[in-house]
């Protein structure tokens, strides 16, 4: 009875091995095949890059803020940023820019960067 019993049990464990991945592979989401990157353009600005890896066109959207003076609280000024990407194509990506040529001479930071994509509903 004990080869019968192992036969069972491995059995079960080759169909939980080959279902579960494809399983896995069905509920991708859209955060698993989009990418962002930021970086330094210049003296006063940042880029960001949404990369689109999904095999459906997606729509994303970035919000920051560019803060001015962040270490002098009476002159400390916030300016809010939003643009919205949409990546047709597979391997598409598009670029935003958050300029901090509103701060003038004073010191500035990018803060509270966010970015979200989702499937395009067209």
């Amino acid at each position: 009875m004990r080869p019968v019993s192992w036969a069972r049990w491995a059995t079960c464990a080759l169909a939980i091995s080959i279902c579960v991945p494809a399983l896995a592979e069905h509920h991708r989401s859209v955060a698993d095949c989009t990418n962002f990157n930021q970086a330094d353009k210049g003296e006063t600005a940042v880029e960001f890059t949404i990369r689109n890896a999904c095999t459906v066109p997606v729509d994303c959207s970035i919000s920051w803020q560019v803060v001015c003076a962040p270490d002098a609280p009476k002159r400390r000024s916030h300016h809010p940023g939003a643009a919205k990407l949409s990546l047709s194509a597979q391997n598409a990506s598009q670029t935003t820019e958050a300029n901090a040529a509103i701060c003038g001479d004073d010191s500035w930071a990018i803060q509270a960067i966010q970015w979200r994509c989702e499937p395009n509903k067209e």
